[in-house]
């Protein structure tokens, strides 16, 4: 009964293995075969576009500066207040680009998002199918172990009857 669970076990285990190497080679040929999941739309690139600008320092400093230029040009007068001191158009311009940006942002992290999840997923199989080589490892050891240990107690077993005969022959000789 242990020898067919054992053997149930194995069929599994390779049958997963079978599985896994499987799902690595479609994963390596949906990333790095035809190419089409490294294609992207036009949305996902102009989502990527307007992160990847938007997080940038130099994005932060020219709009810093251009928000420094604007309220010091509306607060002195230098030409004349197009936007006087609550900075009403300021705010609504600034309102406008986060209304605007937030929905880029957003679909540029899902996107990364689930290609994060897949490569987690990706490792979460090549942990298993580790684990389960591991185990064929340690199966084998022992399979080693068990091997030696027996062929330890024959080679005992063969010398204690040679001295239990070489005993038998000194008794019949001597006497």
């Amino acid at each position: 009964m242990i020898d067919a669970l054992k053997d149930d076990l194995r069929e599994a285990e390779a049958a997963l293995l079978a599985d896994l190497r499987q799902r690595r080679r479609e994963i390596r040929e949906c990333w790095m075969g035809d190419g089409s999941a490294n294609q992207l739309t036009l949305g996902q690139k102009i989502a990527d576009q307007v992160a990847a600008t938007m997080g940038s320092w130099r994005f932060i400093i020219i709009q810093s500066t251009i928000l420094l230029v604007w309220i010091v040009l509306n607060v002195t007068a230098y030409f004349a207040h197009w936007d006087p001191y609550p900075f009403i158009l300021l705010n609504l311009a600034l309102s406008f680009q986060a209304a605007y940006a937030a929905p880029f942002i957003m679909m540029s992290q899902n996107r990364q998002q689930e290609i994060d999840r897949r490569e987690a997923e990706g490792d979460h199989q090549i942990n298993i199918k580790a684990e389960l080589e591991i185990e064929l490892l340690h199966q084998k050891i022992d399979a080693l172990r068990e091997k030696e240990i027996i062929q330890l107690t024959q080679a005992v077993q063969t010398l204690t009857q040679m001295l239990d005969a070489e005993r038998a022959a000194r008794v019949a000789a001597g006497g």
